[in-house]
C-alpha cells in the first residue's frame, strides 16, 4: 500500500535527500566526473603544456576543428548591409541617429594581458577551433582585442532601455565590441562580442572598461546556466590585465583600483528589448521595421517574413518565450538583478549577467543587487517584471501595427501569467516526480514553499508530516507510476546520456563565486577554472566538489556578501 509505514519512511528520506534549501537548488546523485585544469597564459609567455585536452565527450573529430585563425571565416558583412552605419567615424560620446551600429574599434590593454580561463565546449563546439589555439599569441591578442581579424569590421551598437521603471534614452553597448559573426559547421550562427573592451559613443560617463570581479561571474554564470539547460549567452574566454580601472563598488565613496578584465561573449544575437524601444522613441520607424524584419528572418523561421501578421507573430512567440526564460530561472533560485528592458533579449536568452544572485534559501524576498534600494527586482517580483517588459516592447511595435493588431497585442500579453505559471508548474511537478497534473498541484508547490524549509530541518518541521501526507495522497493518484521510476527520475539518472536534469546539486551561490573572485584578484585562477567544470556537471555529484562544501550550507559569512551595479 502507497501510504505503509515503510513507504512514509522510504519517501521522506527521498525527499530529504532532494529538496535543497532554495526550494530548487535541488540535491541529486550520480556519478562523480573527471576535471579538466587549465593553467594561465601569458600574453607574452605561452607555455605548450598550459591547457589539458583529455576530456573528448561529444566533441567532433580533430580534423573538423582549426588550429589557427588563419582563414576562420568572422565577418560583419550581414549586420554591416542590413542597416546603415553610425556615418560619424570618431569615437566620442554623443547622442546617436537613424542607425543601429557604430563602427568603434577596441581598446587594448597597455600592460601585460593574461588568458586565465576559457570555455573548452564554446571553442570548440560553436566556434570549430582547437582547444589548441588558444595558446597561441595570436588568440590572445584576438580576445583581448589588441588583433582584428580580417573580416571583422567591430561594431557598437544602439539601445535605449526602461531602467528601473524609468525611460533612460539612449543606452548602448558601453563598453562593448560587436566583432563579427562565425558560421560552425553544424550552420548555426554566432556572433561575437568583448566585453570590456573600452569606450565607445555609448559609454556615457563611463571608461568603457569591466572588472575583473564582474568579468569572473559573467564568465562563470553564463556558462553554468548553459549546463542548467537555461538559455543564456555564452563566454568563450577570460583575459585580465594590470590595466588599473577605478571603481566605488557600493557607491559610498571608496574609491580603489581594480584590474581590467575582457570576456569574449557568444551569442546568436545581442538584439534587446531596448534595440527596438530606441527606434520607436526616435520615431525612426523605417528602421524599427528593418530590424525586425531581420530578426524574424534571422532568428524566427515559423514566422512568414513576407506576412501581415508577423510582428504579432514575432510578440507573441517572445511573450511565451520571456514567460518560459523566467520561469526557468525561478526554478533553480536565479535572481537576474537587473531587468531592465535593455538586458531582456528578444530571443528570450539570459543577458548581460551584472549583480546577480542564487538564493541560497527559499526567499521571495531576495535581491541579489545592493543598488536596487527598492527590491523592484527582487527574485519574487520577475515574473511581473517580465511582463512590464514585455509591455514596454509592444509599446514599441505600436507604430508597425494596425489598430486591430494593437488590440490583439493586447490579449496575447493577457495571457502571459497563465503561461509562466504553467511552465513553472511543469518544472516544479518533475522536481517532486510528478506525473501529469492536478489540481492541487499549485496549492501542493506553493505550500511546500512558503514554508522557507531547509535540508537539514525539514523532517523536523512542525508542517512536514502534512506535507507528506498531501505528496503521498497526490503520487498515490498516478497508478502507472512507480517508486523506482519516480526516484530515477528525481535522481538524474538519465543525465549521464541525455545531459538534462531536474535536481542540480551544483548551482553558483555567490560564497562560491566571492572565493573564486578573491583568489582570482591574487592573481590565482584555479577556484574559477575549477568551478568552471564542476559547473559543467551541475546534475552528477562530484567528489572534489564535495570536498569543496558546494552542496552543503553555504558558510555562515556568505550572509555578509554583497554585489551591486558597479563592475
Amino acid at each position: 500500500m502507497v501510504a505503509s509505514v515503510e513507504l512514509k519512511r522510504y519517501t521522506k528520506i527521498i525527499i530529504l535527500g532532494l529538496i535543497w534549501e532554495s526550494t530548487v537548488g535541488i540535491f541529486c546523485r550520480g556519478k562523480s566526473t573527471e576535471l579538466e585544469v587549465f593553467s594561465v597564459s601569458e600574453c607574452d609567455s605561452v607555455d605548450s603544456n598550459h591547457f589539458a585536452n583529455s576530456d573528448n565527450l561529444n566533441y567532433s573529430e580533430i580534423n573538423s576543428k582549426r588550429v589557427s585563425l588563419d582563414r576562420w571565416n568572422l565577418t560583419s558583412q550581414k549586420l554591416i548591409d542590413s542597416f546603415p552605419l553610425d556615418p560619424i567615424k570618431e569615437n566620442y560620446v554623443r547622442q546617436v541617429r537613424d542607425c543601429i551600429f557604430s563602427a568603434v574599434q577596441p581598446e587594448p590593454f597597455t600592460s601585460a594581458v593574461k588568458l586565465v580561463a576559457v570555455s573548452k565546449e564554446v571553442v570548440e563546439d560553436l566556434l570549430d577551433l582547437d582547444l589548441s589555439i588558444t595558446e597561441t599569441k595570436e588568440f590572445i591578442r584576438f580576445v583581448s582585442g589588441a588583433q582584428i581579424l580580417p573580416g571583422s569590421v567591430p561594431l557598437t551598437h544602439r539601445y535605449g532601455g526602461h531602467q528601473f521603471g524609468i525611460w533612460a534614452g539612449q543606452l548602448g553597448d558601453g563598453r562593448a565590441h560587436l566583432l563579427g559573426a562565425y558560421t560552425n559547421r553544424h550552420g548555426t550562427r554566432w556572433e561575437l562580442q568583448l566585453k570590456g573592451s573600452g569606450k565607445t559613443p555609448y559609454s556615457r560617463d563611463g571608461d568603457g572598461r569591466a572588472v575583473l570581479r564582474s568579468s569572473v561571474r559573467e564568465f562563470l554564470c553564463s556558462e553554468a546556466l548553459n549546463y542548467l539547460g537555461i538559455p543564456t549567452t555564452r563566454a568563450a574566454s577570460l583575459v585580465v590585465s594590470n590595466d588599473d580601472v577605478k571603481r566605488d563598488q557600493f557607491y559610498n565613496g571608496h574609491v580603489r583600483n581594480e584590474k581590467g578584465a575582457i570576456v569574449l561573449r557568444v551569442a546568436k544575437s545581442w538584439f534587446r528589448f531596448g534595440s527596438l524601444e530606441i527606434l520607436a522613441y526616435s520615431g525612426e520607424t523605417e528602421l524599427l521595421r528593418k530590424l525586425v524584419d531581420f530578426i524574424i528572418k534571422l532568428h524566427f523561421p515559423l514566422i512568414n517574413v513576407t506576412s501581415s501578421n508577423r510582428y504579432l507573430e514575432f510578440f507573441s512567440q517572445v511573450v511565451t518565450d520571456t514567460s518560459y526564460l523566467i520561469a526557468q530561472w525561478m526554478s533553480v533560485g536565479f535572481a537576474h538583478g537587473v531587468c531592465n528592458t535593455d538586458n531582456f533579449s528578444v530571443l528570450s536568452i539570459t543577458l548581460d549577467y551584472g549583480p546577480f544572485g542564487f538564493m541560497d534559501f527559499y526567499d521571495p524576498n531576495f535581491v541579489p543587487n545592493t543598488s536596487d534600494d527598492e527590491s523592484r527586482y527582487k527574485i519574487g517580483n520577475q515574473a511581473n517584471v517580465g511582463r512590464y517588459n514585455l509591455d514596454k516592447l509592444r509599446n514599441a511595435l505600436k507604430s508597425l501595427l494596425n489598430p486591430k493588431q494593437q488590440l490583439l497585442t493586447e490579449h496575447i500579453l493577457k495571457g502571459y501569467p497563465d503561461l509562466y505559471q504553467t511552465k513553472l508548474m511543469e518544472l516544479f511537478r518533475a522536481k517532486l516526480g510528478l506525473i501529469g497534473h492536478d489540481n492541487n498541484d499549485d496549492y501542493l508547490i506553493a505550500y511546500l514553499l512558503k514554508e522557507y524549509w531547509a535540508i537539514q530541518d525539514l523532517a523536523r518541521h512542525k508542517k512536514f508530516s502534512y506535507w507528506i501526507k498531501l505528496y503521498l495522497s497526490r503520487l498515490n493518484r498516478n497508478k502507472l507510476d512507480t517508486d523506482e521510476a519516480r526516484k530515477t527520475r528525481m535522481e538524474n539518472l538519465n543525465v549521464i546520456i541525455s545531459f538534462k536534469g531536474v535536481n542540480p546539486r551544483y548551482i553558483l551561490r555567490n560564497w562560491m563565486a566571492e572565493s573564486a573572485i578573491k583568489k582570482s584578484e591574487r592573481n590565482d585562477f584555479s577556484e574559477v577554472r575549477f568551478l568552471k567544470k564542476i559547473l559543467r556537471h551541475p546534475f552528477n555529484k562530484q567528489t572534489e566538489a564535495e570536498d569543496a562544501g558546494y552542496s552543503s550550507r553555504p558558510p555562515s559569512w556568505a550572509t555578509e556578501l554583497r554585489v551591486s551595479c558597479s563592475s
